[in-house]
């Protein structure tokens, strides 16, 4: 059965298509495109007219890629952006007169659930993990193993949201950079220390922030699904990274191997949030997945299903 699923996500919008036979996905195939529609939704709790209009636009393209690819189904989330926003259900609704397909808004702990359950897809090892996403409006913090999740946190701290809110000189501003630290911090410490009284050894992280910086560690020229899962950076690397992000100018920034030009102005918000979480939990190492929400979407939807 050759199935989409669909991820509306503060900064992108990504669509995965593969085949669910027996319990399994196989030639998984995923499209990105930066459509943004939490831009500005901290201002006034507004989705905006001009993001609406991009996120329908794109959702219309990857319905016709399901269709070109016969998908027999279309499973379609909405995230942070349209979770905290006023208009939402205008936007379901309106993607639902479109395009046909039903945009279910999933909570914190729903995304999660799924997250968690897209990872355990593509590891071995299902031993007690910690599981980091940080989207562009929010972070999840999941621990679990192959029973089940046994934790699991949404916090309102994510890559576009924080650049929104403190970072808005290019270069990046140090007094600015500091601000925004600390109020990560201040946001995410009670979480950050109820998990390292779990004493979590292995980290794994999802999501674009994660997946871009693995790329930038490897100076990759083209993306690859395959060199990026399973890869893992170091604390250290991260760090250096940071550092020279801090310094370049945005242009500079939209050169760097390894990064998607439109990711490039809220690279440096989410590399700096990942730091803090693995400067807090002492965490040396973590194992970067290409399995996650979207793969987790797809296995809840079909075991429904079958």
């Amino acid at each position: 059965m050759k199935v989409g699923a669909i991820d509306i996500g503060t900064n992108s919008m990504r669509l995965l298509i593969a085949d669910y036979i027996d319990g399994k996905i196989t030639n998984r195939e995923k499209f990105v495109n930066t459509t943004r529609i939490g831009q500005g939704v901290d201002e006034n709790g507004y989705i905006k007219e001009d993001a609406i209009k991009r996120n329908i636009d794109a959702l219309k393209e990857f319905e016709l890629t399901c269709k070109e690819q016969k998908c027999e189904y279309i499973y379609c989330m909405g995230t942070s952006a349209l979770r905290d926003s006023k208009n939402g259900n205008y936007f379901v609704d309106l993607a639902k007169e479109k395009t046909g397909i039903d945009v279910e808004i999933v909570s914190g702990n729903e995304e999660s659930n799924l997250g968690f359950k897209g990872v355990l897809e593509g590891l071995e090892d299902k031993k007690d993990i910690l599981v980091i996403d940080i989207g562009g409006g929010s972070t999840e913090f999941i621990i679990g193993d192959r029973e089940g999740i046994k934790f699991a946190k949404s916090e309102n701290v994510g890559a576009l949201r924080m650049t929104e809110k403190f970072l808005r000189e290019d270069p990046i501003c140090e007094i600015e950079f500091e601000d925004m630290s600390e109020f990560i911090l201040d946001e995410i410490r009670d979480t950050l220390n109820y998990i390292k009284e779990r004493k979590i050894e292995k980290l794994v992280g999802i999501g674009g922030t994660i997946t871009s910086l693995a790329a930038v560690n490897q100076e990759l020229e083209v993306y690859s699904m395959e060199k990026i899962h399973n890869s893992s950076i170091s604390h250290e690397d991260i760090k250096t990274i940071l550092q020279n992000l801090k310094k370049m100018t945005l242009s500079d920034k939209k050169t760097l191997k390894g990064l998607q030009p439109k990711r490039a102005d809220i690279i440096t918000a989410g590399v700096k949030i990942l730091n803090i979480i693995m400067e807090n939990l002492e965490i040396e190492n973590i194992i970067v997945s290409e399995y996650d929400n979207l793969e987790g979407l797809i296995c809840q939807k079909s075991q429904k299903m079958s």
